[in-house]
């Protein structure tokens, strides 16, 4: 593996070497360049956070909008010249422990978590120890850095309650799509339906799906009639507003639907009228007691070792984050996952 100077380092090594690191920062919508700028400054750490190293970055849904051209949400300067502040739009990252202000982490410790300001596209850095764990060393960073997202998803299926015997069905069968109905599944859903307009029915058996339907979610609700129409109906599409709507038609009486993910409007018009007529619950919510939930999903890719190789579909370098990206944004068979491994310059390749 061809690591560059810097990140071959050891952690003090990295504490007292150049005042500067790589980045990369948004030029302008959907298009990245390479940036320098100062390192993180770790007698500035404030109580509670944590400096790390990153090794590795997985492309979420909720940061496409804002490669796309989305305005940055996240307080963080935007760089000169440039459009998005350095090391934005990634939160899913993995990496060693540098520097510590949080009683929960040391120096050498390998993380996983949340970049809590989206800025995880560099070489360091700063975020809120209690947005991290420790991860099982057999993890490669590729591996590890799915651990958050599984995290997101079974913090949500909590909330749902008990769904053993339920008939579940998750619009959109994307990384996160994928990884509800593996766990609707574990959980002892009684079946598992998937909707999604990409095909998806080769890796059905894996991801624990009873049903694959490969189809418009509209369409699909629209066709459904009364003894066929799920229990649990999870919104895993995102980005837009008619799915919400979709998940809402296509729930039976007394059913559940949740909406996963970030919104990308304030506002989202809903069916009031049959919200209320079929007695449904409507569920929303981001993570919360992060560290807790890693680690249960520290625990849950043990238990499911293959789940990994089957939604970690394509790794790129760190000279790649413009290909990687353009990957993430544009679904596609046989296509889940996007990792970047930041410890390699060029490492573009599907996992098999």
């Amino acid at each position: 593996m061809n690591r560059p100077a810097d990140l071959a380092r050891t952690p003090a090594e990295l504490l007292v070497s150049a005042e500067s690191m790589w980045a990369a920062a948004l030029a302008q919508p959907g298009h990245f360049s390479d940036v320098t700028v100062a390192r993180p400054v770790t007698d500035d750490l404030e109580e509670g956070d944590v400096l790390v190293e990153v090794r590795a970055g997985g492309i979420c849904g909720s940061d496409v909008p804002f490669f796309r051209g989305a305005p940055n949400r996240t307080g963080l300067d935007v760089v000169p010249g440039l459009s998005g502040p350095a090391g934005f739009p990634m939160h899913e990252v993995v990496g060693t422990v540098l520097a510590s202000r949080h009683d929960g982490h040391r120096p050498g410790d390998q993380v996983v978590g949340w970049a809590e300001r989206f800025d995880g596209l560099a070489e360091l850095v700063v975020t809120g120890g209690d947005s991290l764990a420790t991860h099982d060393p057999g993890w490669s960073a590729a591996e590890a850095v799915l651990l958050q997202p599984i995290a997101c998803v079974l913090h949500a299926v909590d909330r749902l309650g008990d769904v053993t015997g339920k008939t579940c069905a998750v619009l959109g069968v994307g990384p996160i799509g994928a990884l509800f109905t593996h766990v609707l599944r574990t959980r002892g859903a009684g079946r598992v339906i998937g909707v999604d307009r990409i095909d998806r029915s080769a890796d059905a058996g894996a991801l624990g799906i009873d049903e694959f339907v490969c189809a418009d979610t509209g369409e699909w609700a629209a066709a459904l009639t009364p003894d066929q129409r799920p229990q649990v109906v999870v919104e895993a599409v995102g980005h837009q507003v008619a799915t919400l709507q979709h998940a809402i038609e296509a729930c039976t009486e007394d059913g559940v639907v949740f909406y996963f993910g970030v919104p990308d409007s304030d506002i989202y018009p809903l069916d009031m009228e049959r919200l209320v007529r079929q007695h449904l619950t409507l569920m929303a919510g981001g993570t919360l007691h992060r560290a807790d939930a890693l680690a249960r999903a520290d625990r849950y890719l043990l238990e499911h070792p293959t789940l990994a190789k089957t939604l970690v579909t394509h790794t790129f370098g760190r000279t790649e984050v413009q290909a990687a990206y353009e990957h993430a944004q544009r679904p596609a068979q046989g296509r889940f996952k996007v990792v970047l491994d930041l410890t390699d310059t060029v490492n573009s390749q599907e996992m098999q």
